[in-house]
């Protein structure tokens, strides 16, 4: 039996200011969205977030699907409904119902926007992340869109509190990570040819906030985000590389699109 393989694709370009991703840095930026697709011949179909729901495409204004005002903020003008995940893996020949899990990074509306996608499929988050999602604090409210949990209370969901070993054979690990979100966690894959190597999630959302320990505005705590970041610097120290969800240089090196690491 072969083991796993992983293509990418982008479900959420953004256009920003750089400062509401980086604390205080100057210019615009124009990131993707990385959501992993692994393809495993004993566990099925596995996501790694699930990226922005559909009517996310549609315009900004009174009724809007994040709320007024929310998309133009966070830049989303260039997502399109063929960016959603379930057009995403419609392109690869892959069915909604053929996913088996879907695992998530933290709640955060560019992650699990496409959560009611997958209605018979494993929901795998930390049990902080959960919680805290169905009742942020106010300054944060707005990246936790309720809309995108309408379903959550009829899924499969599978809490887990800490480090987790996902399939028991030490090759879908989950590190948890909090900092930016109360329950963000990152995964360490290891592929039989690839190897091993981290999807990062926004453990930071660009290369040189991450190096320079630069908080984010919506950060949930500076303290506990420098602490995990730390954690994941070792492991980068160890040899194992980290790709950030929203850098473009570091989803570029990813297999995009089809194009699958084995």
């Amino acid at each position: 039996m072969s083991g796993p393989r992983m293509t990418v694709v982008d479900c959420g370009p953004l256009t920003l200011d750089k400062a509401k991703l980086v604390t205080m840095a100057p210019g615009t930026v124009s990131i993707p969205t990385t959501v992993a697709i692994f393809d495993h011949p004993k566990h099925g179909v596995i996501l790694w977030d699930t990226g922005c729901w559909e009517d996310v495409a549609d315009p900004d204004g009174p009724g809007a699907y994040w709320g007024e005002g929310i998309k133009t903020a966070f830049g989303a003008e260039a997502f399109t409904r063929d960016m959603a995940i379930n057009r995403r893996l419609d392109r690869l020949g892959i069915r909604t119902g053929d996913v088996k899990y879907v695992v998530y990074s933290h709640l955060h509306l560019d992650h699990a926007g496409g959560m009611s996608y997958f209605p018979n499929a494993v929901h795998v988050m930390q049990r902080d992340e959960l919680r805290y999602a169905l009742c942020p604090d106010p300054w944060i409210r707005p990246v936790y869109v309720q809309n995108d949990f309408r379903d959550l209370h009829r899924l499969n969901i599978l809490e887990i509190d800490g480090d987790h070993d996902l399939f028991g054979d030490g090759t879908f690990q989950l590190i948890k990570a909090p900092g930016h979100a109360p329950g963000m966690q990152c995964l360490m894959v290891t592929l039989p040819q690839r190897g091993r190597f981290i999807l990062g999630g926004d453990i930071a959302h660009q290369r040189d906030q991450y190096e320079a320990m630069i908080p984010m505005p919506w950060d949930y705590s500076c303290n506990l985000m420098s602490r995990s970041r730390n954690r994941i610097k070792q492991l980068e120290r160890a040899g194992i590389e980290m790709f950030l969800c929203h850098e473009p240089g570091e989803f570029a090196a990813l297999p995009g699109n089809g194009t699958w690491w084995e």
